[in-house]
């Protein structure tokens, strides 16, 4: 039954794994990942820190720096959370003086994000943040680049198939 299902994804028997290599945690493409994903995040922690930034407002800021005066939905569908988990760290990117959030004059349901003068003056300091991440990764840009678009897809195939 296995090799029934698993076909489609092994191009020949060599690729096939044996049933006793299926559960072993260094075989888990989801856990490469999964720990390359925590390995990144400590490595920005200490650049972010400089800034006043955690990950997590520093993926906001992204959004913001790229496009400002958003609705909180938008920023949710480019980082693929929920407006419970943006919520309470809009709240506290606002508390820290980043962001603005208002209802939104033509849907007060709606909730509209603009970035604050201290916010849209954080964007120079954070742009050797990258630069800083290219190196300690140890690859050239165009190999994460190509690394980035293999992930998005498969992210993509992932969010279609569910």
């Amino acid at each position: 039954m296995l090799a029934k299902l698993a076909w489609p994804y092994f191009p020949t028997k060599k690729f096939m794994p044996s049933d006793s290599d299926l559960l072993r945690l260094d075989k888990q493409f989801c856990f490469s990942l999964y720990s390359a994903s925590l390995a990144m995040t400590k490595a920005y922690k200490p650049l972010l820190a400089k800034i006043g930034l955690t990950y997590p407002q520093y993926l906001v800021m992204l959004v913001l720096w790229q496009q400002d005066n958003i609705l909180v939905k938008d920023i949710g569908e480019a980082l693929f959370l929920d407006s419970g988990t943006l919520t309470p760290l809009l709240k506290r990117m606002e508390s820290a003086a980043l962001i603005s959030r208002q209802r939104d004059t033509e849907d007060e349901r709606q909730v509209r994000i603009t970035l604050t003068a201290n916010g849209k003056a954080l964007k120079e300091a954070a742009k050797e943040i990258p630069v800083q991440l290219l190196c300690a990764s140890g690859q050239s840009a165009d190999t994460l680049m190509q690394l980035r678009s293999q992930l998005t897809q498969i992210r993509d195939d992932l969010s279609t198939s569910a």
